[in-house]
């Protein structure tokens, strides 16, 4: 992606990758998103009193550790309001990476050992079950709830997509939906059933966009 991605029917909406500046409100985007997620609920045990604190640094920190490893986040913005936000792992990289040690260390001090530990857990099982061989993982996507159901998820995912066309070898988009609203979600930008994926006692989705499947619908 460029550094910018405009739709060109509303000068108004632009994708970009996100600034340093833009972490603290991206993080507080994903939090909302991310506050009922069955996954989070059972890993960072919703009914301990400090569940949200835990959540939050879990949060932070997943974005620090993007930052540092370069990977791509991409905020979507409404003039000069973001909306939304998306995080991937490139094909070289993941949370078993080397290079994220210093999140796992951080990981530990804010969320706590057994949270740390099912949150490496829950994306050793989920790529695992991927069936590709390199392929980007969409690992943290939100619409801010004041802007949901305006189509602001679809400009978001044509951005997300664009990403391939900087990583020929990418095989396509992964991504590990939870709930019925995000798998149809998923299922209405073209991304595929795979197969459900046990996380502890969670069962969720897995989908994925393959590349060129924009394409493949229109032959």
């Amino acid at each position: 992606m460029s550094s910018a991605v405009i739709d060109e029917t509303n000068v108004d909406i632009k994708a970009a990758y996100l600034s340093a500046e833009d972490l603290r409100l991206a993080a507080s985007l994903l939090y909302q998103a991310y506050h009922d997620d069955p996954v989070f609920l059972e890993i960072f045990s919703a009914e301990k009193s400090d569940y949200e604190q835990r959540l939050r640094a879990s949060i932070r920190e997943e974005l620090n550790a993007f930052w540092h490893a370069k990977q791509p986040m991409i905020g979507l913005y409404l003039g000069e309001t973001m909306v939304g936000v998306a995080c991937l792992n490139n094909p070289e990289e993941g949370v078993s990476s080397e290079r994220f040690w210093h999140w796992r260390l951080k990981m530990l001090l804010g969320a706590g050992y057994f949270s740390t530990k099912q949150m490496i857990e829950k994306e050793k099982v989920v790529l695992a079950s991927v069936p590709l061989k390199k392929f980007h993982m969409l690992s943290f996507i939100a619409i801010h709830p004041l802007h949901q159901h305006h189509g602001f998820g679809h400009y978001l995912m044509a951005a997300v997509n664009t990403i391939l066309t900087e990583h020929k070898d990418s095989e396509g988009v992964a991504v590990y939906a939870t709930s019925k609203k995000y798998k149809a979600f998923f299922n209405d930008v073209n991304y595929q059933f795979i197969k459900e994926v046990d996380v502890g006692n969670v069962s969720g989705s897995l989908m994925v966009y393959y590349r060129d499947s924009d394409n493949n619908d229109n032959e």
